[in-house]
């Protein structure tokens, strides 16, 4: 029998439908997202048709600044190595307006302009996309090249639309690796694929992810029979809805401010003791 709590937070208020109606209908795509609580995700992965095997692994890397100066100013830069030695770069702008971008970067080929829905939100964003491999990414956050080389003229510009002044590319630091698994199925009472994703953080914390995509104008029919899928599948509906991304930069960031903290005693101390 699957939770469902009742709780307003997890209802997109009225007030706010018609700007989400709005941008949907500017939007390429529409994704529907649901964190599970922890406490719910072993039940959650053994009542739902996921086999563990079939997981893909995937190694994620986040670039910013380390008091996330690009996050604040509504940028996320990302490399993803994907077992096989694939690998995939993203430049993220959120939250956007599909009808205030540039007609020339609205028409890219390489852009995506999506509405994440989770409940009680929604948030507009527009990704650039690349593709590039493992070894390269690899390659590039231990320093053997720069980072800009992950990244394609057209991410690099689309980068500074909205970067703070003076941060390029090479100068962000690495947040990372997050480890994580990611798998699929499309259960034919449904008949769209949904899509599992069990991120590690290296504190030992899990996020773990259900979504599933749309077109524009199928998003709310479909966002009605997911839920009535989980909801048959036990899968509780509620809790706290964390984001993969935000977790990984706060993790990292801590931990960037933890070393220079010690860093900065190891020095005082060493003063310290030679001024005796």
């Amino acid at each position: 029998m699957t939770t469902e709590t009742s709780d307003a937070r997890l209802r997109i208020r009225d007030e706010d439908l018609p700007e989400l109606l709005r941008l949907i209908k500017g939007a390429d795509s529409v994704e529907l997202k649901l964190s599970i609580p922890t406490e719910n995700q072993r039940a959650t992965i053994t009542g739902l048709p996921l086999d563990p095997v079939e997981a893909q692994p995937r190694q994620v890397f986040f670039f910013d600044t380390p008091d996330l100066a690009l996050n604040k100013a509504g940028v996320v830069v990302r490399a993803r190595r994907i077992q096989g030695g694939r690998g995939d770069t993203v430049v993220k702008l959120r939250p956007v307006v599909p009808d205030e971008l540039p007609p020339g970067v609205r028409k890219s080929g390489s852009l995506n302009v999506e509405v994440d829905v989770i409940p009680g939100g929604f948030v507009c964003s527009a990704a650039m996309k690349g593709k590039t491999t493992g070894a390269q990414i690899r390659d590039a956050v231990q320093g053997g090249s720069p980072l800009r080389k992950l990244f394609t003229r057209e991410q690099r510009d689309f980068y500074a639309m909205r970067a703070p002044a003076g941060i390029d590319i090479d100068s962000l630091v690495t947040l990372g690796p997050t480890f994580l698994l990611k798998g699929q199925f499309t259960p034919p009472e449904l008949g769209r694929r949904i899509v599992a994703e069990l991120w590690f953080y290296p504190d030992g914390s899990r996020i773990l992810e259900l979504s599933t995509k749309s077109l524009p104008e199928e998003a709310f029919s479909v966002s009605v029979e997911a839920r009535a899928y989980l909801n048959a599948h036990g899968v509780t509906i509620g809790g706290v809805q964390q984001t993969k991304t935000r977790a990984a930069l706060d993790f990292f960031t801590s931990e960037i401010r933890k070393q220079e903290t010690k860093s900065s005693k190891a020095g005082r101390g060493a003063a310290t003791a030679a001024s005796r």
